[in-house]
């Protein structure tokens, strides 16, 4: 009866069974032969082909995986290379991993960045760790000739030094001349980058707040680039300062600061209500969004706007809004 049923199904429906078949036979196959081939297994039958056995398993197994003989000599994690690091006992992805490590400037500075290694067991680490030796050539710059030696050579002294030899001490591979260190930083003559390092004004002295660029602003005690940054560019949103207590609607702005500030120039940048868009008013920080809505809705509703007594009557404009406006508009 199936087999008469079979031909009423579509083409590609009999192709479909035809393959489910094939691969059900096909798997049934593979059982069959997987199962006959364990039975064929010879069995240990007494000690000596047992431990012949075992012996054999123990072979495939250390070919399987690869086992070799482990060898700990002293390495630099920095330079040495993969034969070495195999010789460890690292595994091949982990001396990968190193080497690209390496490629990409990685550096191990001192032994314990060696225990970062993924992977690397504490067992394997503890094995290892009398053996690292990183060469002086790795170590940071600056705990081997800080500022001031590099302040020396930049100044075309290198390889130069003064005093007896008695002032030459070591550090880490490396000769230095103490004396002369010592001088150059009792030198008055030292020079100074003024632009990263700039001189900051006295007591009593005071910048200009509606003039002054970053530069200017930065020799105020208390102002570095950011605040620097932070009062351009507030003044160029409101127009020009109209007194320093504005200042301190900056966050986090040093109250200090101020003493050191004055405004001699008074001039600031007036928008005409009447004229701006919606957009152009927001820009004002003064200004939010509904302020300048309800200003354009006054304009389109009442016309023109002569004072800003014309806007004290709406909601969006108490009396603090409107004082702090008044420096910087027009009609």
């Amino acid at each position: 009866m199936f087999f008469k049923e079979f031909f009423y199904f579509q083409k590609s429906d009999r192709k479909v069974l035809i393959v489910a078949l094939c691969l059900a036979t096909l798997a049934l196959g593979v059982i069959f032969w997987v199962g006959n081939s364990n039975l064929s297994t010879p069995a240990p039958d007494d000690e000596d082909s047992l431990s012949a056995f075992e012996a054999g398993e123990a072979m495939a197994h250390d070919y399987a995986v690869g086992a070799r003989e482990v060898r700990l000599v002293p390495f630099d994690p920095n330079t040495a290379d993969s034969t070495v690091l195999l010789g460890l006992g690292l595994q091949p992805w982990q001396v990968r991993n190193i080497l690209k490590y390496r490629a990409k400037g990685g550096v191990y500075r001192q032994p314990e960045d060696f225990a970062r290694v993924y992977g690397l067991t504490v067992k394997q680490y503890r094995e290892m760790a009398p053996y690292i030796r990183i060469s002086p050539d790795y170590r940071p710059a600056a705990e081997v000739y800080g500022h001031d030696a590099y302040t020396r050579h930049s100044q075309g002294n290198r390889g130069k030094t003064t005093g007896s030899a008695d002032h030459v001490y070591a550090h880490d591979g490396r000769s230095f001349a103490r004396d002369s260190i010592a001088l150059e930083r009792r030198s008055s003559s030292m020079s100074r980058d003024t632009l990263l390092y700039p001189v900051k004004i006295k007591v009593g002295e005071h910048i200009d707040l509606n003039v002054a660029d970053t530069t200017m602003l930065k020799k105020v005690p208390g102002i570095g680039s950011f605040y620097a940054r932070k009062v351009v560019g507030y003044r160029e949103r409101l127009g020009g300062f109209s007194s320093l207590e504005q200042l301190m609607e900056i966050e986090g702005f040093p109250e200090d600061a101020l003493d050191f500030l004055e405004l001699r120039t008074l001039s600031v940048r007036k928008m005409n209500l009447n004229r701006l868009s919606l957009a152009q008013l927001r820009k004002h920080p003064y200004i939010n969004f509904y302020q300048a809505k309800a200003i354009t809705d006054y304009r389109r509703l009442k016309g023109p706007l002569h004072s800003l007594s014309d806007l004290s009557l709406l909601p969006d404009f108490p009396p603090e809004v409107i004082r702090r406006l008044q420096p910087y508009v027009e009609f």
